[in-house]
C-alpha cells in the first residue's frame, strides 16, 4: 500500500513537472504572438487602416495581450505549480484575446478564427484532455456573439453564419481529437511507467541477489566500462570508490582483466575460465556473455577467489585424511612396532655383511613410515593451537641452534640474521617450531650445501608486519611445479611423502600467518608473513 501511495505521488509530481515545461511553452508562443500583433499594428499604422476606431482597439487589444504575456511569462518560473491550477483560466483569456483581435481586425473574414484551433489543441494536450469540450464550447459561444454583433452592426444576412459555424465545428472537432490524443497519450504513459515500476523492481531484486553472492560479479560493456558490481568484486578486486565518481575502468582500475576481457571478445577459442593473480590474490574468472550471438556487447564477468576453493577442497582431503587416519593408525603402528623390535634383535646376531646391510634398510623404511604417520596425524592438529606471546628474537636463536645441533649442519653454511629491537608476536610455539624446521630442513636438502648455501633472516613488512625466510641456493621448483608445491602427497624427492610443505601452510593458516614461495635470481625462498605485536 505505501509502495502505491510513493508511485502515485511520484506519478503526480512527474506530471506536474511536465504541465509545468508546456505552460512555459504556450507562454512563450503567447507572447511571440501578442508582439506580432503589435509590430503588425506599428508597421501598418492607423493611417492604413480603413477605421481608426478599428485600429485603436486593434493596437489597445495587441498592446494588453502582449502586457498580459510578459505577465505570464516572468511569473511562470516562480510559481509554475500555482499557474497550472490556474492554466484553464489563462486559456479562456486567450480565447476572448483572439476573438477580440479577430474583431478589430474584421472579423471571421480576417482568418485568425485558425488561432483559436491552435489554442485549443494546445490547451487540451496540457489539461490531459478533460476540458477540451469546455474550451470549444467558449470559443464557440465569443465566436457566435462577435457574429452576431457583426450582423447588428452592419445588418448583414443570416448566412453569414455559416463561417463561424464551420469554425466553431472545427473547435469540436479539434478538441475531441485532441481528447483522444491526451488519452492515448495518458494510457501509454502509464503503461511506461507501470512497466518503468517493474524494471526499477527487477534491477533491486537483482542487485539484492547479486549482493548476496559469494561470487564477484561485475558487468562490462563494450568501452570496457564496468556497468555494475557487487561489494565482494569491490572486494575481490581491492577497487577504490571515489565519492565523486563510483564508476571504474577496466583499462584504469583493473587492467588485467580488460587485457583477458578484449582477447576474450575477439577470440571465441579462449577458454572461458581463467585464474589470475591480482594483489596477492589467485582469482578464477568466468566470462559469459551479455548476447550470446555477439561477444562484442560486453560480459558478466564472474570472480571467484581460487585460493578460498583449493582451500575449500583441502579441506575435503583432509577431513577425507583424518577419517582414513584415526581407523588405521593404531593398526599400523602395533605391527610397525614388533617389526621394529624384531629388526633391532637381528641386528644384534652375527650376521654377514650383507645380511646386515638388508636389516638396516628394513630399519630406514620402518623409520620412513613412522614419519609418515607422524606427518598424517598431524594434519589432525591444525586447529588445536595454544597461541602464546613469543619473543621472536630468542626463539629464532634457540631454533637455529637446535637445529643446526640436531641436523648436523655447520654454523657457517647456515647463516641467521635477526632484529635488534625485541619484537613480540602470537603464535603456537610447537607450530611455528615445526614450520621452521620443515622449511630449513627442505631448503638445506635442495641447497648446494656449501658456506652460506641456506640463510634464515628476518625483514619489516609495513608498520605492524614481519617476513621470516628461508633461502637457499638450490635450483629452486620448475614454473610447471609451483602450482603444486603446496599440495599434499606433491615431492620431487625419492624418499619424501610431500607433507612437509602442506602441513607447514595448514599451520601458518591456522595461526592467521600467509606461507608463500618466492623464486629469486640465485635459489629460492619460502616467506612467513606474521603479525608483530607490542
Amino acid at each position: 500500500m505505501a509502495d502505491n501511495t510513493l508511485f502515485q505521488n511520484l506519478t503526480a509530481q512527474s506530471e506536474l513537472s511536465l504541465q509545468a515545461r508546456t505552460i512555459r511553452i504556450i507562454n512563450v508562443f503567447r507572447f511571440l504572438l501578442s508582439l506580432t500583433f503589435v509590430l503588425f499594428s506599428l508597421y501598418t499604422g492607423q493611417e492604413n487602416w480603413g477605421d481608426n476606431q478599428a485600429a485603436s482597439l486593434f493596437f489597445s487589444l495587441s498592446l494588453a495581450y502582449s502586457l498580459f504575456s510578459l505577465t505570464l511569462l516572468i511569473v511562470a518560473p516562480l510559481k509554475s505549480s500555482a499557474l497550472v491550477f490556474f492554466n484553464p483560466v489563462q486559456i479562456i483569456i486567450d480565447i476572448f484575446f483572439i476573438i477580440l483581435i479577430m474583431h478589430a481586425m474584421g472579423g471571421i473574414q480576417s482568418g485568425l478564427g485558425l488561432l483559436l484551433i491552435i489554442t485549443i489543441v494546445t490547451a487540451s494536450l496540457v489539461s490531459n484532455g478533460r476540458l477540451a469540450l469546455f474550451y470549444a464550447a467558449i470559443a464557440t459561444i465569443g465566436l457566435l456573439l462577435e457574429q452576431s454583433y457583426q450582423i447588428a452592426k452592419w445588418d448583414l444576412p443570416i448566412s453569414v453564419y455559416s463561417q463561424p459555424a464551420m469554425l466553431s465545428l472545427s473547435c469540436f472537432a479539434t478538441a475531441w481529437l485532441g481528447y483522444s490524443f491526451a488519452k492515448r497519450i495518458m494510457q501509454s504513459e502509464a503503461l511506461a511507467s507501470a512497466r518503468g515500476v517493474d524494471l526499477e523492481n527487477l534491477a533491486q531484486v537483482n542487485a539484492l541477489i547479486t549482493e548476496e553472492m559469494q561470487d564477484g560479479v561485475i558487468v562490462i560493456d563494450q568501452s570496457l566500462n564496468i556497468r555494475h558490481y557487487n561489494s565482494q568484486a569491490i572486494s575481490l578486486l581491492a577497487l577504490t570508490k571515489n565519492n565523486s565518481d563510483e564508476s571504474f575502468q577496466l583499462s584504469g582500475d583493473v587492467t588485467e582483466i580488460g587485457q583477458l576481457f578484449a582477447r576474450w571478445m575477439h577470440a571465441e577459442s579462449i577458454n572461458e575460465n581463467l585464474i589470475i593473480s591480482i594483489n596477492n590474490k589467485e582469482l578464477k574468472l568466468r566470462f559469459e556473455p551479455i548476447n550470446q550471438e555477439n561477444r562484442l556487447h560486453g560480459a558478466v564477468v564472474f570472480i571467484q577467489d581460487w585460493s578460498l576453493m583449493q582451500s575449500a577442497a583441502q579441506q575435503s582431503k583432509l577431513a577425507a585424511l583424518g577419517r582414513l587416519t584415526a581407523n588405521i593408525a593404531h593398526e599400523i603402528r602395533n605391527p610397525l612396532s614388533a617389526i621394529s623390535h624384531a629388526n633391532q634383535l637381528l641386528q644384534e646376531e652375527n650376521f654377514s655383511p650383507q645380511n646386515k646391510r638388508m636389516l638396516e634398510i628394513v630399519a630406514d623404511n620402518i623409520q620412513r613410515i613412522d614419519q609418515i604417520i607422524k606427518d598424517v596425524l598431524e594434519l589432525n592438529r591444525r586447529d588445536r593451537t595454544n597461541q602464546e606471546k613469543l619473543p621472536l628474537n630468542q626463539f629464532i636463536l634457540d631454533f637455529y641452534t637446535q637445529f643446526c645441533a640436531v641436523e648436523k649442519i655447520p654454523p657457517s653454511h647456515f647463516q641467521m640474521s635477526s632484529f635488534k629491537d625485541s619484537l613480540f608476536v602470537t603464535y603456537d610455539q610447537r607450530h611455528l617450531m615445526q614450520i621452521l624446521w620443515n622449511l630449513c630442513k627442505n631448503g638445506w636438502e635442495h641447497s648446494h650445501k656449501q658456506m652460506g648455501s641456506l640463510k634464515l633472516s628476518c625483514t619489516k613488512n609495513g608498520r605492524a608486519g614481519l617476513n621470516l625466510e628461508v633461502i637457499d641456493d638450490g635450483e629452486g621448483v620448475a614454473e610447471e611445479n609451483r602450482n603444486k608445491l603446496f599440495e599434499p602427497f606433491y615431492t620431487t624427492k625419492t624418499t619424501g611423502n610431500g607433507l612437509g610443505l602442506y602441513i607447514s601452510r595448514e599451520l601458518a593458516e591456522a595461526n592467521g600467518s600467509r606461507l608463500s614461495y618466492q623464486k629469486l635470481d640465485s635459489g629460492s625462498a619460502f616467506i612467513l608473513q606474521l603479525q608483530t605485536i607490542n
